[in-house]
């Protein structure tokens, strides 16, 4: 089976936010490079930052509701090398999808070139309080897009 990848700017964003982000020593490896696995954390950062631009989807939020929602996919093309104290911008995509799932994109620019460093995605599922995965969108989620997602 051949999984076919979905080519950039095949899907509009509904929604995105923006944060800033300063690479600090501990995040540097031994090439004095931004170490690999520190992106998950920067688009951790670019997740959080969109729930607090549009209320109602953040980590709490979820748990207040009775759910979390974990990672069940990402993807992450590293394309340039972010070094000690440099500063980027993740910006962080909301892709409209059907079902009860959260997706978003991912593009992480250095600030003082502009250079696109990283590309990503991810894909979030609901699981309820007694370990379900939903299968339908949680109430609260719906309430969500009727708010922010022009229809």
């Amino acid at each position: 089976m051949t999984r076919r990848r979905r080519k950039a700017k095949e899907t509009e964003a509904a929604l995105c936010a923006t944060t800033s982000i300063r690479v600090r020593f501990s995040e540097v490896d031994s090439m004095q490079v931004v170490w690999h696995g520190e992106y998950v954390r920067y688009f951790e950062d670019g997740r959080e930052a969109f729930g607090r631009t549009y209320p109602g989807i953040g980590y709490m939020d979820f748990y207040r509701n009775g759910y979390t929602a974990p990672i069940v996919d990402m993807q992450l093309q590293y394309l340039s090398p972010l070094t000690v104290d440099d500063t980027a911008t993740v910006e962080t995509r909301y892709m409209a999808v059907a079902g009860a799932k959260l997706c978003f994109e991912y593009t992480v620019r250095r600030d003082r070139d502009g250079a696109v460093v990283a590309r990503g995605s991810s894909m979030q599922v609901f699981v309820d309080a007694a370990g379900e995965m939903a299968l339908n969108c949680p109430p609260f989620y719906e309430e969500w897009k009727a708010k922010w997602l022009k229809q």
